[in-house]
């Protein structure tokens, strides 16, 4: 690495963008009268994380030449990610995520990343990519499969890495961002040859391999090579299988806030737990609960908790 020998815990890769929420829950935007302005983006809140557990965290995203991308540049910094390959370009806006807030389920989402977010404009030359091959994790996401030239920036960088453990893939399936299904099976399928764990829902798993059944997807996602696979069930819970242990954990409850966030808790805390080399079933228990934690709270990236909090729950069953 050119700038640190230390290599980065988790490096990921993906969408960056300023979050703007009501604060006003309960009616539509036309009618929300304040919002809060935070850092989003489904990678950098997995980054963000990762940080709060004191992992060395970094994010290869872009932001617009503009005042909210000097925002999230220095809003990283302030959360513990480092920002050395968050690039600026010179044409596109940064983007922006506006939600409405409907507790306990329905939590609409308007993205505003039009003609194309920077974070789908990422470049070889935005990264030393030696980091990419001696980063513990790598976590990427589907979005980025989505468009040019971040599709093939993405298949260099996993090519160079050669399928290494912890090579983490997000299947964060959004439709709004595919032109139909079909292109976005077709790039997540081939995709899968390049990680060692895949996370998604029950539709992203359908997306990815064409199985909705928790099992049955776990088992096609391990027939593509997969050594963890990870499949979340909604008020199930999570399901997790390896070639030799299968797990299922329930979810933790929690009054729901802003369920937005949960799933980028619930990724810097999995990286947080394989890392530390925790047995299966603690790392899902791990990661429930700093999903749970994020679920009750308004905002995502600043919400969430760091290990004295997630552990105080798992330890006694009750908050701090």
């Amino acid at each position: 690495m050119t700038e640190s020998q230390n290599p980065f815990d988790v490096l990921a890769i993906g969408r960056l963008g300023v979050d703007i929420y009501p604060l006003q829950s309960g009616v539509g935007l036309e009618d929300v009268e304040t919002f809060g302005k935070y850092l989003g983006g489904s990678a950098a809140n997995v980054a963000v994380a990762a940080a709060r557990y004191g992992r060395a965290s970094a994010l290869l995203s872009r932001v617009g030449d503009d005042p909210f991308g000097r925002y999230l540049r220095r809003e990283l910094g302030a959360l513990g990610v480092d920002d050395r390959y968050v690039g600026v370009d010179p044409s596109l806006a940064t983007p922006v995520t506006f939600c409405e807030i409907f507790p306990p389920d329905d939590f609409p989402l308007y993205f505003y990343r039009e003609p194309k977010a920077p974070d789908l404009n990422i470049s070889l030359d935005d990264l030393d990519q030696e980091a990419v091959r001696s980063a513990r994790v790598l976590w990427f996401t589907a979005t980025g499969l989505s468009q040019e030239p971040s599709r093939g920036v993405h298949q260099s960088l996993l090519a160079s890495r050669g399928r290494q453990s912890f090579t983490i893939f997000d299947l964060d399936y959004r439709p709004m961002f595919w032109p139909d299904r079909e292109t976005a099976h077709a790039r997540v399928s081939a995709a899968l040859a390049s990680a060692t764990v895949a996370v998604g829902n029950r539709e992203e798993c359908e997306v990815a391999v064409g199985e909705t059944d928790p099992q049955r997807a776990a088992d096609a996602l391990l027939e593509r090579g997969i050594q963890l696979a990870i499949v979340k069930q909604g008020p199930r819970g999570v399901l997790a299988k390896t070639a030799d242990e299968t797990v299922e954990v329930a979810p933790y409850p929690v009054r729901v806030v802003n369920g937005l966030g949960a799933g980028d808790a619930f990724g810097g805390a999995l990286c947080h737990g394989l890392l530390a080399g925790w047995d299966l079933e603690r790392v899902l228990r791990f990661a429930n609960i700093a999903g749970a934690i994020v679920a009750g709270r308004l905002e995502c990236s600043t919400a969430m908790p760091d290990e004295s909090e997630v552990t105080a729950i798992l330890e006694t069953g009750a908050r701090t």
